[in-house]
């Protein structure tokens, strides 16, 4: 399974880890979309960062 991660909401203002995370999961800009594979890291980065994100479940062909 695939995840389409959404950032959503600014990271201005934020703590300095979720500002990381944010990165390390290629967002950077409010509406940029990136696809990740589903895994238990990806996860934990998506439930720290959660408030800022829109998170989608697609299904692999």
């Amino acid at each position: 399974m695939k995840l389409k991660v959404t950032q959503i909401r600014s990271t201005i203002n934020r703590i300095e880890d979720h500002k990381r995370v944010i990165k390390a999961l290629g967002l950077g800009r409010i509406g940029k979309s990136r696809i990740h594979n589903d895994s238990p890291t990806i996860r934990g980065m998506i439930n720290k960062v959660g408030y800022l994100l829109k998170v989608e479940e697609l299904e692999e062909e």
